[in-house]
């Protein structure tokens, strides 16, 4: 599957008034009301911003079992939106395989949750 192309440039204060953290899923659960196979996320992003909620559609490669303590990153200031009973509070972020399938982006290290993209 192809990426697609580049978008037009942008200006970084636009890129930086988005708010990217990095943060631990501590609970994770099916989600079979959704339309298409998703799973529900708990992720702690730290003291500032706290536990927030998500759907996401990862089922792919991975299943509730498996991401509890995974570290992810997501966009913690965009409004929620409701998707079926779930009102998603973060945009968890991942890039799309060769087969069109989501792969969870993540940190290398030790930062801390919360810890901001910059």
């Amino acid at each position: 599957m192809s990426a697609g192309p580049a978008q037009p440039e942008t200006a970084p204060e636009d890129f930086f008034r988005t708010d990217i953290r990095l943060g631990t899923i501590v609970r994770a659960e099916p989600f079979p009301e959704a339309r298409k196979p998703a799973i529900k996320l708990w992720v702690d992003f730290g003291p500032e911003v706290g536990e927030r909620k998500s759907s996401a559609q990862i089922t792919d490669h991975y299943t509730p079992e498996t991401l509890v303590g995974r570290r992810v990153l997501g966009v913690v200031n965009f409004p929620p939106r409701q998707i079926g009973p779930v009102r998603s509070e973060v945009l968890v972020l991942g890039v799309t395989d060769a087969d069109g399938s989501i792969l969870l982006l993540n940190a290398d290290g030790d930062a801390p949750n919360g810890a901001r993209v910059s």
